[in-house]
């Protein structure tokens, strides 16, 4: 399930959410004033760095 950064057009807070593929979008809320007028922030890739996925390191020496 993915998580989702999302900002309220009432009150201006930004918050993750957990939308589950059974979730409508036209569901969701702000946590701080219950407002469904959300929308979807462009989220930052975490993807781009190089390096291996079993460690945190940006670059591994040749084993």
């Amino acid at each position: 399930m993915p998580i989702y950064e999302y900002e309220c057009k009432k009150c201006k807070d930004r918050f993750e959410l957990l939308v589950r593929s059974s979730d409508r979008e036209a569901d969701l809320a702000c946590p701080s004033c219950r407002s469904k007028r959300i929308h979807k922030l462009m989220s930052a890739s975490a993807g781009g760095k190089s390096g291996c996925s079993s460690c945190a390191a940006t670059s591994c020496s040749p084993g």
